[in-house]
């Protein structure tokens, strides 16, 4: 986004609601439920949407679909209430009224996809065997194919049907002449772009993608354009991998003028970029378990300088519990280590890079890493970090780096890419750009919600880019049965 404070949405998103095993309050009658969907905005909540009121009914399964607006970069709290509705069709404010709640995030429920949970009366008490169930809409796809004219305008060649209700769109066969479709050119671009159709004619926009005639001929129209749908909102399994400097230009770590001194009373730099990242992210990962690493240090037994350490000193398992696994981990291994140098990030861009190249299937990518870099400084090791840079591109992951403290970064900007292409010593550009790089200065006043927005802003278009590369289809949904469970296995 130009403005690092403002979001920009990505395609909205559409909720389904259904309950189970509601509550009866009504002494002659079932009670008659309505699901009021909540929002919170600087910590008030405020209605945001409502399903229709259903008679009689305590299973109900409700039509009317919940939209909202989707930021990957933040955390949108939600709160979904259940009422049973008298003859006005109004809320009642009496407590038997109130047949339960929940709360969530639309992270949670766009990750994992379908969300089963038990509805709580007030104090947190369960409102019996009650259950309601969130279901992430699938969407109603079409496809438009355009021919860019040797002018640069486009022309519209053919708009398909629209498909309801399908992530894995299979539309009719159709004609259209070569003379139409490139002017006999094979290699004439096409544009090709993929809607959400809407009613109204505020179609969303899923993806889009280029293509010609010579590249249709070899691989599936369709397997692209079900990549581009997929990368747009329906992520897989994101795996979070923090990277923390232990050089000495930090500063030692007892002395109060620090980067890496522990306040009781407040953050350091490096905590508060790592809570602001890994809160939003943590919804995204299956396991909320995060590799945390570090590099720069000398450290035990041997005391040798390692740039790919495993921040809780067990190399056979560097993942913690949560965030606050990771501070824990971060504020253990500080005594322990002695913080020396140079600044390398290679060695651990590339074996991110092994790993990500490692674990991803042949026709599949079901895990997307996000590699977190802290750091107080300008890299060292420049020439080989640009190389590690350019082998990762070809990945499934992404890498933001976070400047902590008041060093020159003007140097970190190349790795960047946003003022040109990013090439290794050699010349060799980057496939996709996959760095973002933030100075925290620019944020020390700011909301760590407002940190999150800036760098996490790229992602979702750097995910659209590696699979619209890989033309990966969707996988179909596998969700778990029980219904008190929360489903985590995503389409």
């Amino acid at each position: 986004p130009s403005d690092p404070f403002i979001s920009e949405p990505l395609p909205a998103v559409e909720l389904r609601v259904s309950c189970k095993s509601l509550l009866d309050r009504d002494t002659l009658n079932k009670s008659d439920p309505c699901v009021m969907l909540m929002v919170q905005n600087q910590g008030q909540w405020t209605e945001l949407d409502r399903t229709e009121v259903i008679k009689s009914n305590l299973n109900p399964v409700f039509a009317k679909v919940l939209m909202l607006d989707y930021y990957f970069e933040e955390v949108q709290k939600l709160r979904f209430e259940v009422y049973d509705i008298h003859g006005t069709h109004s809320i009642g404010t009496r407590d038997d009224d109130f047949l339960g709640g929940v709360e969530c995030t639309l992270g949670q429920i766009v990750a994992q996809k379908k969300m089963v949970k038990p509805l709580l009366l007030k104090y947190g008490k369960y409102a019996g065997k009650s259950t309601i169930t969130d279901l992430f809409s699938k969407s109603d796809p079409f496809l438009e194919i355009y021919r860019i004219n040797d002018d640069g305008t486009e022309q519209l060649v053919h708009r398909t049907e629209v498909i309801k209700n399908n992530l894995n769109p299979v539309w009719e066969p159709f004609k259209v002449s070569l003379i139409s479709l490139c002017s006999c050119d094979d290699e004439r671009k096409l544009k090709c772009l993929v809607w959400d159709y809407d009613s109204r004619g505020k179609h969303d926009f899923i993806g889009e993608f280029y293509t010609n005639f010579k590249e249709m001929q070899k691989i599936s129209l369709g397997n692209k354009v079900s990549s581009v749908r997929h990368s747009v909102i329906h992520w897989r399994l994101i795996s979070v991998i923090v990277a923390i400097d232990f050089t000495a230009s930090n500063g030692d770590p007892r002395n109060s003028c620090s980067l890496h001194y522990i306040n009781p009373y407040q953050p350091n730099e490096y905590l508060k970029a790592l809570i602001a990242v890994g809160e939003i992210c943590q919804d995204y990962d299956s396991d909320k378990r995060f590799s945390a690493l570090g590099f720069g240090a000398r450290i035990p037994p041997n005391y040798e300088v390692s740039h790919d350490f495993a921040i809780n000193f067990n190399p056979e398992d560097d993942e913690c519990e949560e965030i606050q696994g990771v501070v824990e981990a971060y504020q253990n291994c500080l005594p322990k280590i002695q913080l020396y140098g140079p600044t390398n990030v290679a060695p651990i861009i590339n074996r991110i890079a092994k790993l990500a190249a490692g674990k991803e299937p042949i026709k599949d990518a079901s895990l997307y890493h996000i590699l977190l870099i802290l750091t107080d400084g300008v890299v060292t090791d420049m020439a080989d970090t640009r190389e590690a840079i350019v082998r990762a591109s070809y990945q499934p992951m992404s890498i933001i780096i976070v400047g902590v403290g008041n060093a020159d970064f003007t140097d970190m900007q190349i790795l960047d890419g946003d003022d040109g292409v990013l090439r290794s010593p050699k010349g060799e550009p980057v496939l996709r750009d996959i760095v973002q790089f933030v100075p925290f200065r620019d944020f020390k006043t700011a909301s760590p919600a407002a940190l999150a927005k800036c760098v996490l802003a790229e992602v979702p278009k750097q995910v659209v880019e590696y699979f619209s590369h890989k033309a990966i289809p969707p996988i179909n949904p596998v969700l778990n049965s029980n219904p008190n469970s929360i489903a985590n296995t995503p389409e």
